[in-house]
């Protein structure tokens, strides 16, 4: 579908995947000044600069496999900074066919964590990583035999070094869609589709 401008210009909408994402990008970052969070400052380099510290995770049950697909996408510059604090100052830094992902599969395991009803642990495998832009996708992937209702998602990536890092989870069960928003106050929540 295309919109005319003056009858002489033609514009094709944005998509929607796209501009939900802008959206939710906003509303976060309102939420974060409306908290009145310090935002932490570091020397400032333009090309790496942003304003807010947030990921998106989007949790897919796949029926035909029986396994929940997770991708996680956060900042690069902000997961390469979490890598070197958690590796003697190691410098990372994410290129195409990089050597970094038993570093991020580590961290990962670390922050985000799957329980069932019972408390137990669920398993996850690391798929791997893309570059996309600024950000970086991490890919998951967890068997799911019973139902996902009931467990917990503990979602701390990034809180460690940003006091205003949000994380929201986006899980897709069938037709229904139930979306959580994690910070420094609410790093766990119980799933409720």
């Amino acid at each position: 579908m295309n919109l005319t401008v003056k009858n002489t210009q033609s514009i094709k909408p944005a998509s929607l995947k796209n501009t939900c994402r802008f959206l939710i990008l906003i509303i976060i970052f309102i939420f974060n000044a409306s908290l009145k969070l310090p935002i932490q400052r570091a020397s400032i380099n333009f090309n790496k600069l942003h304003a807010f510290h947030t990921s998106i995770t989007e949790m897919r049950y796949n029926p035909k496999g029986k396994t929940v697909e997770i991708s996680l996408r956060v900042f690069s510059d902000d997961l390469e900074k979490a890598l070197s604090a958690n590796h003697q100052n190691q410098k990372f830094v994410f290129e195409i066919n990089d050597k970094n992902d038993p570093f991020v599969e580590q961290y990962i395991h670390k922050h985000f964590i799957i329980t069932n009803p019972k408390n137990q642990k669920r398993n996850y495998q690391y798929i791997g990583k893309e570059k996309e832009g600024e950000a970086i996708w991490i890919y998951l992937e967890m068997p799911l035999i019973d139902s996902l209702k009931g467990s917990k998602i503990q979602n701390d990536v990034l809180m460690e070094f940003f006091d205003d890092q949000t994380n929201i989870v986006n899980i897709f069960i069938n037709n229904d869609k139930k979306s959580y928003l994690y910070n420094v106050k609410n790093k766990v929540f119980t799933v409720e589709i």
